[in-house]
């Protein structure tokens, strides 16, 4: 008998490859948002007929109700989708020439439905690049699956299939797949280590919204409360914002503090007040283009003025400006971000030390991230005279982490951590973190380090600095191996003194023949 998680992922597989055989000549870059619009837009109809159908009953808790009155939609959280949005309709339609229009106006008829829609789905349909047989093959495909329902929701179908093509979209893509979406296997060990369970999560650069959902799916792990958080995001790409939009949507997260402006979060900062619990983010690395020259006296720069040519320690700064005082923040930054002495940063890292902010540092291998191969780390700041639950004074000290011989590769290009390498890496910061942790210094992996030791390497943060190798058992027989490389050394010259012996006779022979 077949797992069921076997043919959820069978399922996901499948469903990316025949949707990848029918892109036919449509770059990946466009076509996923065709797939995953369909797709959003067969959950939320699912959603709705599932609602429909009881309410059409007319019976126990849905007596006198109307099943075409859309406020009756709204309190139960469920959009409402007019009739020709309805995937029936559509599904019945997918032959005519004129599917890619019906497609394109079901969205908009959504949208001005279900106002925290608008302006977020995607009307690509319509184009002569996307044959109507092609695009009624796909949604024929999709039709197959059941992902609005009750039995599907409660397996999170949709939500698996929709990071499957995420996942898969931003493979195919490469570089630029990788300006939309983290890999999963960082976001969760980002999400597991700062343990966001209640309160404001902030996003700056929040790519797809993968933080988020995650955050979301830690909660629920942990059997805590969703309406014990609230979101809060920025995103500057607007394709990539209505990615993020619909990821949340889906899974019914008010998305409605995810904000997009093309200026970015530097220009024009979204929520200039917000001061969060957890700030979680990967932003782009190295970013020479971030207007850097317009922001010199910047309130954020409290650190020191970060360089035009580099953000970096912007966002380090950007992160610190909105995280309240028993807030963590954790994110990704480039690996040069720990060493750098050009442009002041230099200055910006040493005065973030000094004050006590850096919680720990965690080097990782290459091949994670697919837009870049700069060696990247994780930063951990928080105000470590404070935090949350147990936690101890960390003051004058930082934890480093090297977890450089952790993950394995998926493909030749591409590296992910398992369960088991996240859970070692996110143990050994929360006993560090915790009174009473049973925290232990490992050679070769982590070291809980002196600020003064820091300052004498010239605040250089590199873990591979203070970790040290690893230790080897020491079992070497010096005297048994010495016998043991001498006995082989008079084979072997006994071997060499036996062919010169037979060259020279075969050489002699040679020239008395000869």
């Amino acid at each position: 008998m077949a797992n069921p998680e076997e043919n959820e992922v069978k399922l996901e597989t499948r469903l990316f490859k025949t949707a990848d055989m029918l892109r036919n000549n449509i770059d990946a870059a466009e076509y996923k948002h065709i797939v995953l619009g369909l797709v959003f837009l067969k959950y939320i109809s699912d959603s709705f007929e599932t609602l429909h159908t009881k309410l059409s009953k007319n019976t126990g808790d849905y007596k006198y109700s109307d099943p075409e009155d859309p406020d009756e939609y709204k309190a139960k959280n469920v959009f409402w989708v007019p009739q020709k949005a309805r995937w029936s309709y559509l599904h019945a339609h997918t032959r005519l020439p004129t599917i890619g229009k019906d497609l394109d106006q079901a969205m908009e008829k959504i949208e001005k439905e279900n106002p925290t829609l608008k302006g977020i789905l995607p009307k690509v349909y319509e184009r002569p690049n996307l044959a109507h047989a092609t695009l009624g093959g796909l949604i024929d495909l999709i039709g197959d699956i059941a992902l609005g329902s009750e039995a599907a929701k409660s397996k999170d179908i949709l939500g698996k299939v929709y990071e499957y093509f995420l996942g898969q979209f931003a493979l195919a893509e490469g570089q630029r797949g990788g300006q939309f979406y983290t890999p999963t296997s960082i976001v969760k060990l980002l999400v597991e280590m700062i343990e966001p369970y209640h309160g404001r999560i902030f996003d700056p650069c929040c790519g797809s919204g993968g933080m988020f959902v995650m955050s979301e799916k830690f909660i629920e792990k942990h059997q805590g409360r969703l309406d014990d958080i609230s979101i809060y995001g920025q995103e500057s790409n607007q394709t990539t914002y209505r990615l993020a939009r619909m990821n949340l949507a889906i899974r019914g997260i008010d998305g409605s503090q995810v904000k997009w402006n093309n200026e970015g979060s530097f220009l024009h900062n979204a929520h200039p007040d917000l001061k969060a619990d957890f700030v979680i983010a990967n932003p782009p690395f190295n970013d020479s283009d971030w207007s850097g020259k317009l922001l010199q006296n910047d309130a954020r720069w409290k650190y020191g003025v970060p360089p035009a040519g580099n953000a970096n320690f912007a966002w380090v700064q950007h992160f610190l400006y909105h995280l309240s005082p028993k807030g963590v923040a954790g994110f990704v930054l480039s690996k040069g971000s720990l060493t750098s002495k050009s442009s002041n940063e230099d200055v910006i890292r040493k005065n973030i030390i000094d004050e006590g902010l850096v919680d720990c540092i965690v080097n990782l291998p290459a091949k994670l991230f697919l837009n870049t191969q700069i060696p990247a780390c994780l930063w951990f700041v928080s105000n470590k005279h404070h935090g949350f639950n147990d936690d101890r004074n960390r003051a004058g000290e930082i934890l480093f982490i090297d977890a450089n011989e952790l993950g394995h590769l998926i493909n030749r290009r591409t590296r992910e951590f398992s369960d088991e390498d996240i859970a070692k890496v996110a143990d050994t910061y929360h006993q560090w973190r915790k009174k009473d942790g049973g925290y232990k210094d490992e050679p070769g992996f982590c070291n809980s380090t002196p600020i003064e030791k820091i300052k004498a390497l010239d605040y250089v943060l590199s873990p591979g600095r203070y970790v040290g190798l690893a230790e080897v058992e020491d079992d070497f027989d010096f005297g048994e191996r010495f016998t043991q490389l001498k006995a082989e050394f008079e084979a072997q010259l006994k071997e060499e003194t036996a062919l010169n012996k037979r060259i020279k006779t075969n050489l002699a022979k040679v020239r008395v023949d000869g």
